[in-house]
């Protein structure tokens, strides 16, 4: 038989791929500059829109906390004011209205003033945001009635309020004498003049608690309070277990909110009693504008230290905020 030659094999090794150019690669390349192009456009359109409000922050924020800083670590007079030579003095001014006799009453008061509004505020806004959760007549049009005191001017609520108190003239104190009740001198009284200035603020601030707790409400699904009802539950159990609870989360920033505004209400104090009689109704907010700008001698660097410490209280009570929330999540 014939003999057949076989081709020799050659040794396997690993294959070498000739390189192409795909069209798919040269359109990638082309592709990749264009989309840097447009990320870049992205950002820049990004930083564009951010720019008013950076340069708002900057100008109403950051710049007043600094020059507010700056006026309470040095000693700031009219004239050195004017010609910003005021020598540095670092905590000296904070050391005086630590030492100054208005300051217990001033921090007590903001305290008082402060807690005792905010816990009549959220219990009537509370309860009103209950009583309007429930579908009646006319709910809407009464609702629309309750946020007047909040869209007034506080101006014309302050003047309005020291109108009614007037110790001579007021309405209050007319209908009191009509009960056969002494009048009372709320405005001039060391004993009322805080509580009376707590009175407005307390109405002023309803309005607001109530649209803020009737949306909670308003979120809280049917399907939960019907399965309480099939339960047996009663309506204080109901509230209890139920609406309370769920209301937590807007309970805490309604609260937070209501601190931080009431912490540094001024105006509302200033018209009604400017303080007074004596410190009765000084808060640390008068205070430091007594201390800037209410007399001949302004004292710029300690009313600038009060307000600096109303800024850490009110930030203090934010981080606890965000430190509660953050446990919660957890």
């Amino acid at each position: 038989m014939p003999t057949v030659k076989m081709a020799p094999q050659r040794a396997a090794g690993p294959a070498r791929a000739t390189p192409r150019r795909d069209a798919s690669d040269a359109s990638g390349r082309r592709e990749r500059p264009r989309a840097r192009r447009a990320a870049r456009a992205s950002r820049y359109t990004a930083w564009a829109f951010l720019a008013p409000l950076l340069a708002y922050l900057a100008a109403f924020y950051v710049y007043p906390l600094y020059r507010n800083l700056d006026l309470s670590l040095k000693d700031y007079t009219v004239r050195s004011f004017v010609r910003g030579d005021a020598p540095f003095i670092g905590l000296g001014n904070y050391r005086e209205i630590f030492a100054d006799p208005t300051f217990g009453p001033a921090l007590r008061n903001t305290l008082l003033f402060t807690v005792g509004s905010i816990i009549v505020q959220y219990a009537l806004g509370l309860a009103l945001a209950v009583f309007f959760n429930r579908n009646f007549r006319l709910s809407a049009t009464l609702r629309a009635l309750f946020l007047v005191p909040w869209l007034l001017p506080l101006i014309v609520s302050a003047s309005t309020w020291a109108w009614m108190l007037n110790s001579e003239s007021g309405v209050v104190n007319r209908l009191l004498s009509g009960l056969g009740i002494v009048p009372v001198d709320w405005l001039t009284s060391p004993t009322w003049s805080l509580f009376a200035v707590m009175a407005a603020n307390i109405w002023i601030g309803v309005p607001f608690n109530l649209v803020i707790l009737y949306s909670g409400l308003q979120n809280i699904p049917d399907e939960v309070y019907e399965a309480a009802a099939l339960d047996g539950a009663g309506s204080w159990q109901t509230f209890r277990r139920i609406t309370f609870p769920l209301l937590r989360p807007v309970s805490a920033i309604t609260l937070l909110l209501g601190f931080v505004y009431t912490l540094k209400v001024f105006d509302l104090v200033w018209i009604m009693t400017r303080g007074g009689p004596g410190t009765s109704s000084t808060t640390l907010s008068t205070w430091s504008y007594q201390l800037g700008f209410g007399s001949m001698l302004p004292h710029f660097g300690p009313g600038a230290a009060v307000g600096n410490l109303l800024i850490l209280i009110a930030l203090a009570f934010g981080m606890l905020h965000l430190y509660t929330q953050r446990r919660q999540d957890a």
